[in-house]
């Protein structure tokens, strides 16, 4: 029998307790990251912040020092040059210490007045990995791009078929995972390849895997939006490289986490 199979259900957690590491990878959002940090830093959940800028060229690093001396709960950290979101995340991850780790953007796209929402079916002993959608249940969201949503859409099921698994938003930005979990993987894309990359790898193992319907305040290019096409390729690619070629548990050990 497989020993993981065996292995008993991390039990429920303090539903009131602060238990989350909150990961925010940050780049050029000097304009935002105030208030980000503000909301975040506001949830009764939270018990640290860990905020890392991509070399941020707008003012970003010195509003994050400034801000790192409001509040104990806050980590800050830096990458000499720009590598990407995957990168920041393994960054951030591998400073986590909470029972629970979640991603938060920079841009409040997403927000953190639903933390308790997000984490609740992991807080019960339910869920080990949690993935926020966009595109299921009532929750308010900004009408924006019809193409952005179609290939959202679109790889969200050609990530299905590989995986086996029913999401309806593989690419959404808000994910929660026991910590236990990340610890047991090697993340190895550095943009937004992240994104079916997690989800591949968490497929591959087990784990209990929940969605629930988020609140969803897109933002135009204009105003800062950073993914386009080319991102959209890549994500292609990486669905098919991280369910057929690069299995979890078949990957390349790397030399560092980053940071």
């Amino acid at each position: 029998m497989n020993s993981a199979l065996s292995q008993p259900r991390p039990p429920a957690l303090p539903k009131d307790a602060a238990c989350l590491s909150v990961v925010v990878p940050v780049y050029n959002e000097a304009a935002t990251i105030a208030g980000v940090i503000q909301t975040v830093l506001g949830q009764p959940l939270v018990q640290e912040l860990i905020v890392v800028d991509d070399a941020s060229t707008d003012g970003t690093w010195q509003a994050l020092q400034a801000l790192a001396h409001s509040d104990p709960r806050i980590k800050i950290l830096q990458h000499p040059f720009n590598r990407g979101k995957g990168a920041a995340l393994r960054t951030g991850f591998a400073h986590a210490t909470a029972p629970v780790v979640l991603v938060q953007d920079a841009d409040l796209e997403y927000d953190p007045n639903e933390y308790s929402l997000l984490v609740k079916p992991i807080l019960t002993g339910r869920a080990d990995v949690v993935f926020g959608s966009r595109f299921e249940g009532a929750g308010t969201h900004r009408v924006l791009y019809y193409w952005h949503s179609f290939g959202n859409r679109l790889l969200t099921t050609l990530s299905n078929m590989c995986t086996n698994l029913n999401l309806t938003d593989m690419e959404t930005g808000y994910k929660a995972f026991r910590r236990e979990i990340l610890q047991r993987l090697q993340i190895e894309e550095d943009r937004f390849g992240f994104e079916p990359e997690i989800t591949a790898k968490v497929s591959q193992m087990d784990v209990r895997i929940y969605e629930v319907p988020i609140s969803y305040y897109g933002r135009t290019y204009a105003e800062g939006k950073k993914i386009n096409w080319r991102d959209g390729v890549a994500a292609f690619w990486c669905i098919i490289k991280y369910n057929f070629f690069r299995r979890h548990g078949r990957t390349p050990k790397r030399t560092g986490t980053g940071g």
